[in-house]
């Protein structure tokens, strides 16, 4: 799958002959002629590199830049930032709010393929990730779970599932649902980073599934903030009429149609605490189980896992 570049610059002639440029080497094309309009399409279309003028209308690259690096689902997003000759300030302004590179107008064509082609493979081998949140994907989680067995040190894998989603993605629609799911991830990195040490890992598996894995004195309180700050989020994705019910007419997973409630978020941990595990795969089935069982129960909840290893 061609890759996709946003270019942002208020100049039309210079997007037309950085389109040429471009296209030569199939990239699919995205343009912005400011900075509010650079910033709903990184959110709604999520490019895989941006080219972004210093100055620009609205808001100017480098606010631009800040806005991606604090997102915690876009700051793996790299930017280049295309400065005027001789202006040393909007390059370390660049530099300063996170731009991974720069380059300076004039440019030759081919050093900004160069440099695009460098950034996208550095991108891609440092992280293989989903592309709707950007998150590490499965092969990033099975090495992740096989690190943390190999090393021996204790851990906690939490399985996270969304409850209802399909009849909120079926009423609501897939844009709707896209946001649920990235809003999600934000929930879950925003816990990590506010209750975690700095060595935990966020995952998303695909869809609707995530994965944290901590530590096993830390995940109690990490499951709970993350269902208390989920339920707190869920109205917002309703329309008035139906947040007000608390519930939306829809058909269910057997195709019957009923009362659906919110959506709502389960939560198995498996934990190296009591039990020794010897493959990534039993903690996976565990995990699924544990999370069918937290599934049952009534709104957002975890199950942990309970079994010992006898002496």
């Amino acid at each position: 799958m061609a890759e996709t570049i946003l270019i942002v610059d208020d100049d039309p002639d210079i997007r037309d002959i950085l389109k040429i440029s471009l296209s030569e080497e199939n990239y699919e094309i995205l343009e912005a002629e400011d900075g509010e309009q650079a910033l709903n399409l990184v959110k709604t279309k999520t490019p895989d590199l941006v080219l972004l003028d210093y100055k620009i209308p609205k808001m100017d690259g480098r606010q631009v830049c800040n806005l991606i690096k604090q997102d915690l689902l876009l700051r793996h997003l790299p930017v280049i930032m295309v400065t005027g000759k001789g202006d040393l300030n909007d390059k370390v302004g660049g530099i300063n709010a996170g731009a991974d590179d720069y380059i300076v107008k004039p440019f030759e064509p081919k050093e900004l393929l160069a440099r695009i082609r460098m950034i996208l493979r550095r991108t891609q081998r440092d992280l293989e990730a989903n592309p709707l949140t950007r998150l590490p994907g499965n092969v990033s989680i099975l090495k992740e779970l096989f690190r943390r067995l190999e090393s021996k040190t204790l851990f906690a894998a939490c399985y996270l599932d969304l409850d209802k989603f399909k009849s909120y993605n079926d009423t609501y629609g897939f844009e709707h649902g896209d946001e649920v799911i990235r809003e999600t991830a934000r929930i879950i990195l925003r816990t990590s980073n506010e209750v975690g040490k700095g060595t935990d890992f966020v995952g998303h598996i695909g869809g609707d599934d995530f994965v944290l894995i901590t530590t096993p004195d830390l995940v109690d309180a990490m499951c709970q903030k993350i269902i208390d700050e989920f339920e707190k989020a869920a109205p917002s994705f309703y329309n008035e009429t139906d947040r007000q019910k608390g519930y939306i007419i829809a058909k269910d997973r057997k195709g019957e149609t009923r009362q659906i409630p919110l959506v709502s978020i389960s939560i198995g941990v498996v934990t190296n605490a009591e039990h020794k595990f010897t493959h990534v795969a039993e903690i996976n089935e565990i995990g699924a189980e544990l999370k069918s069982a937290a599934k049952r129960l009534e709104r957002s909840n975890y199950v942990k896992d309970k079994r010992k290893d006898t002496e």
